[in-house]
């Protein structure tokens, strides 16, 4: 019989039913959503209903037009909820990097929260990516692992994952770095991409030199999606390499808001 580990390192992938439990998807998928509610409800004067999906998402999509700052910062801030961080830690997860040989676990880069719309799209990159290979952003073990999950069900008309089986051996592909994470500029044999299709609590796990792009969402509503990145610092590139980490993470040189906050302020925060 072939084990998960055999199944994984032919094909570069595995796709895990019911890995996670609904409560605790739908969990980080609130939270994300009562965020995004908060906003809405300053800069559009408007209180949804967060479980009205098209009631709500249409609330998103007039947040992105009237105020695409707040917005972004909101995004950003929704890839920090507890609850996300804490699910990337979980228990089960780890045992399942180590049963795939992971000696030395890591977290690769902070986890991802994405939510995929053409109506949330300025330039299309952030709705629609094509063929890509993740391991050029992270640069970090050669057996680099991505978890992708989607925090509603997802299929083909949502635009779920499109991947081609096997290419992890092809090594790194030409792409073009000029665009966000690359677009691979060789030809792919088109035919041989597989269209996945996810249940909440469904994980796909697969190489970070996998070839994967995504799907075309042609529905009116967002593809709410988590990626979490792993390294084996065991790996013995990874340590000849010592251990480069691409992803630079600072903060602002200047105050966001000028001239705040004020003491009056902070004493009613204090009193």
């Amino acid at each position: 019989m072939v084990t998960m580990k055999e199944q994984f390192n032919k094909d570069g992938y595995i796709i895990l039913k019911n890995f996670f439990s609904k409560e605790e998807i739908n969990q980080i998928y609130t939270e994300a959503r009562k965020l995004f509610a908060l906003q809405i409800q300053r800069v559009l004067g408007k209180s949804v209903d967060i479980d009205n999906k098209d009631e709500f998402e249409q609330a998103m999509f007039d947040l992105f037009e009237a105020d695409f700052n707040t917005f972004v910062n909101t995004g950003k801030q929704a890839q920090h909820l507890i609850s996300l961080h804490r699910l990337g830690t979980e228990s089960k997860l780890i045992n399942l990097l180590k049963s795939l040989g992971y000696d030395f676990p890591m977290i690769g880069v902070r986890p991802a929260m994405q939510f995929n719309s053409r109506y949330l799209s300025k330039g299309g990159s952030h709705w629609k990516l094509g063929a890509h290979q993740d391991w050029r952003t992270g640069q970090g073990s050669l057996d680099s692992i991505v978890m992708w999950f989607p925090m509603v069900d997802c299929g083909e008309a949502l635009g779920s994952l499109q991947i081609l089986p096997g290419s992890h051996k092809d090594g790194l592909l030409k792409a073009d770095t000029s665009g966000y994470l690359g677009s691979i500029q060789e030809d792919l044999p088109e035919d041989a991409y597989i269209q996945t299709e996810f249940e909440v609590g469904d994980l796909l796990v697969f190489s970070a030199f996998l070839v994967h792009r995504s799907g075309n969402n042609v529905t009116n509503n967002i593809r709410w999606s988590i990626q979490l990145r792993y390294n084996n610092m065991a790996e013995p590139t990874f340590q000849e390499r010592g251990f480069p980490m691409p992803y630079i993470y600072k903060p602002e040189a200047d105050l966001v808001t000028p001239d705040f906050p004020k003491k009056q302020q902070l004493e009613t925060v204090f009193s």
